[in-house]
């Protein structure tokens, strides 16, 4: 299956050698569980926001990060193993495969999260996250890592106390105590899971031992999320009788995601690996760099809702909550191209602020259209940014990456 351990040198595994900075194919396995982990979300969303009951509505917007961002971070924690370690190691490879598991068994429990089965829910996510280190720390004496990953597991034990809790109870009591929890788990990675009166450590929860590896996998990551939203509009339409509503609802759903395609990669999303080289501080400019892919997967899979709504009612009477998936979803994952630009090139991209402030004009008269417009408008929105950004580039040499970190 993989290179062996021989001589007992665990020391080896975080040996890296340059034919393996590109993600192999476990990890790329890995990545098939999470477009399934990813539409359930999206399913279990879309079933709750088109309920009668505007609490149910609104109540599902909240669910989405309490579901996406475990499965989120379970994805991008072993990302972060492989750009560490040599994924060509059984032990490794081990890992990368229990990680997929895990993350198929966390789907299955998607549709019945917050009435049943939360333990299959929550157990795969927290033995993940605190047995991983556990495997590991062996390999690290003398690693700056292997204080790391110590402290992660003091963390880890105090989320899982909200997750654990949480499992036991239902209903609104289970997502509040759950989203606890998650944000237990993302700030202690921003705080380099510090502990009081521990020195602070020369490496972080963000940091890779590999200049392209990582980059790769945070570009695939966004590849994964627009993957699910076609994946979700063609599902989505293939149970519903095809009307030219709906065949035009399919048809934005698809530019949408092809024009969040192109802004993304023009032109910070194509040089994060030029960035995390020429970045003075590669710890800080990982944090960014991490922390923006996670908004923009947010609003891609908002707004993936919004396209499952469409294809739903495509002339429907038009809801608040609604408009909140299909526009707030593209604002959002602007706001996060929009951090990455910060980074990458230290600037602010104006050309976002303004579509997401012609996002947020456009709700108003939207309150008095169907569906189906909202997301026409979004689409023009976000082709106005692309358009901008093709006139920005005309002409132009490449710009190269000048992060401030």
């Amino acid at each position: 299956m993989g290179r062996p351990e021989g001589g007992g040198r665990s020391q080896d595994l975080l040996q890296r050698r340059e034919d393996v900075r590109q993600a192999n194919f476990l990890e790329l396995f890995v990545d098939l569980v999470l477009v399934f982990a990813l539409a359930g979300v999206v399913s279990r969303v879309a079933r709750d926001i088109v309920s009668e009951d505007e609490v149910v509505r609104w109540r599902s917007i909240a669910f989405l990060p309490v579901l996406s961002l475990p499965l989120i971070w379970l994805w991008i924690t072993t990302a972060h193993i492989t750009s560490w370690f040599d994924p060509r190691r059984r032990r490794i490879q081990w890992i990368v495969l229990a990680s997929a598991f895990g993350l198929l068994v966390m789907s299955t429990s998607l549709p019945y999260a917050f009435v049943g089965r939360g333990w299959a829910f929550v157990l795969p996510y927290v033995i993940l996250l605190c047995g991983r280190p556990l495997i590991l720390m062996p390999a690290l004496r003398g690693h700056p890592l292997r204080q790391l990953y110590l402290r992660s597991l003091l963390w880890c034990a105090a989320s899982s106390v909200f997750w654990f809790v949480g499992a036991a109870v239902n209903g609104n009591a289970r997502a509040s105590l759950w989203g606890v929890a998650v944000i237990v788990d993302f700030v202690g990675a921003q705080l380099r899971w510090s502990i009081p009166g521990m020195a602070r450590l020369p490496v972080s929860a963000w940091a890779t031992d590999s200049r392209h590896h990582l980059p790769e996998r945070y570009q695939q990551f966004l590849m994964i999320a627009l993957g699910e939203t076609v994946l979700a509009a063609g599902t989505t339409l293939t149970s519903q009788k095809v009307t030219p509503a709906t065949a035009a609802g399919l048809v934005v759903a698809f530019l949408s995601t092809v024009l969040m395609w192109r802004i993304y990669f023009y032109r910070s999303g194509q040089v994060l690996a030029e960035t995390v080289a020429a970045a003075g501080d590669r710890d800080a400019a990982g944090l960014a760099i991490g922390a923006a892919h996670i908004v923009m997967v947010l609003g891609i899979v908002a707004t993936a809702v919004g396209f499952e709504i469409v294809l739903k009612h495509p002339g429907g009477a038009p809801e608040p909550a609604w408009l909140a998936a299909s526009l707030g979803g593209p604002a959002l994952f602007l706001y996060g191209r929009i951090r990455l630009e910060r980074v990458v090139f230290d600037r602010l991209s104006l050309r976002r602020v303004v579509a997401i402030a012609a996002l947020a004009v456009a709700a108003v008269p939207l309150y008095l259209a169907p569906p189906l417009a909202a997301a026409v408008v979004a689409a023009l929105i976000l082709l106005a940014v692309a358009l901008a950004d093709a006139h920005h580039a005309a002409g132009r040499p490449h710009e190269p990456p000048s992060p401030a970190h």
